[in-house]
């Protein structure tokens, strides 16, 4: 279905009936890897800057809230024709690889993206099934063969308005000057429930852990203290993070409209420019990882070119292990955010693939078996690496302008809203250039 229109073939027939939500995908042969790690023509890749602006990214996020409440309706529309339960066909991974019994199961199966709130929890059960036994399923109604289906779906609440607990612990800082200022590592400790959040993100957390044990076996004495975040609320819009930079070196303030406030905290507008803190001035940087079990290749630079020459600095004893490439790119998805939102300098590393996107991201493979020791032992002395030289370096990391979040709405409004007589002079600045002989 596109359209809320669309369900009204619908009314009255669902009545007592198991719906099945999504039509029957092409389930195409693996035919080629589904594990991947990177080689030089991909890291080469990954250097180069892309064509495309950042309104693309804009555009993805509009047309999911448009999916997304085109969902809300289908699932209150479902409840209210008395619709027993829901099926839900698993997605195709990321990266190929949704078949051989992988289910892929996170908020975009459910009928709203807070459905752990008591208040926007789905209107019925909802389970995901994979995508041979959706077919297998879908084939038998197709050919008119009666299919009895059976559900057993045990949820409930613990609570409203439960809270979340970051885990936070550090090394003090031992330069008279310089411990009072900080650099942090971190990872989220929260996971989708259908697999045990292995690779997402019990790697970064145990690569993070592992930072700070051999930072304390080697009995480091850093100039800064050195402090790791285990984050909790990373997978329902980055809470822990956003949560505890908020609280200790600034936010951007957003939106109160009534439309805003029906839509998550990630997508809403910004209303103000940055607020600071007093610590915002006492920390150095954030380093995490959160692309899955792979071992590190590079790192992005967050469009923070002053870091360029100093992570090159970092990274020339590193190149045995595979640590190879710099980026300007600025990546996301994950706890660096919070920190990168306010200016202050926030990393997240490149990393191997391995099956991160193809197998195990949101899904019921992402168990401890598809970790691979070797690789978050190599991630580890990378991460302590970067952390222990931005500890240690006579200035904190180089930071980007300040951002203005607020202003991009300006930004992309019509120039008659932002300098009065603009768009006359440019209508007669364009007029004069079509009078103008073109020369070849």
């Amino acid at each position: 279905m596109d359209d809320e229109k669309d369900l009204d073939k619908y009314k009255g027939k669902l009545a007592g009936k198991i719906v099945l939500y999504g039509a029957m995908r092409d389930v195409p042969p693996v035919d080629k890897p589904l594990w991947k790690t990177l080689d030089d023509k991909d890291l080469e890749k990954l250097t180069e800057w892309p064509l495309k602006g950042h309104g693309d990214r804009e555009d993805q996020i509009q047309k999911y809230m448009k999916r997304l409440e085109l969902r809300q309706k289908v699932g209150k529309f479902l409840a209210e024709e008395h619709a027993l339960a829901v099926i839900v066909p698993s997605r195709d991974g990321r990266d190929g690889g949704g078949s051989g019994g992988t289910i892929f199961d996170d908020s975009s199966v459910g009928f709203g993206w807070e459905a752990y709130k008591r208040e926007s929890a789905n209107p019925l059960p909802v389970v995901v099934m994979a995508i041979e036994n959706y077919g297998r399923v879908y084939r038998l109604l197709k050919a008119k063969v009666p299919v009895t289906v059976e559900m057993n779906i045990d949820t409930r609440f613990t609570g409203d308005h439960e809270h979340g607990y970051d885990t936070i612990a550090e090394i003090p800082g031992t330069d008279p000057k310089l411990k009072d200022e900080v650099v942090m590592v971190g990872g989220h400790l929260d996971s989708w429930a259908s697999g045990t959040g292995a690779t997402d993100n019990g790697a970064g957390t145990v690569v993070a852990m592992e930072v700070m044990r051999i930072l304390t076996t080697l009995q480091v004495k850093p100039r800064r203290s050195i402090r790791v975040a285990l984050w909790t609320g990373e997978e329902e819009g980055e809470f822990g993070s956003y949560g505890y930079v908020r609280q200790h070196f600034g936010s951007v303030p957003l939106s109160t409209a009534p439309d805003q406030l029906k839509l998550p905290e990630w997508v809403r507008k910004p209303a103000g420019p940055v607020q600071l803190k007093p610590e915002y001035t006492k920390i150095s940087g954030y380093f995490n990882v959160d692309n899955g079990g792979g071992k590190i290749r590079g790192v992005y630079l967050q469009e923070n070119a002053a870091m360029a020459p100093i992570f090159a600095q970092w990274i020339e004893p590193l190149k045995d292990v595979g640590v190879t490439t710099i980026t300007l790119r600025n990546t996301g998805g994950t706890d660096h955010e919070a920190f990168d939102a306010i200016g202050i300098p926030g990393f997240q590393f490149i990393q191997d693939p391995l099956d991160y996107s193809s197998r195990t991201h949101h899904s019921n493979m992402d168990v401890y078996e598809e970790l691979s020791p070797e690789d978050l032992a190599q991630a580890a002395v990378v991460e302590a690496t970067f952390v222990y030289n931005t500890a240690m370096r006579d200035q904190m990391l180089p930071r980007k302008p300040l951002p203005h979040p607020e202003l991009e709405e300006q930004l992309k409004a019509p120039l008659k809203n932002i300098m009065p007589g603009a768009e006359a002079a440019e209508k007669d600045a364009k007029q004069k250039a079509d009078e103008t002989p073109s020369h070849d």
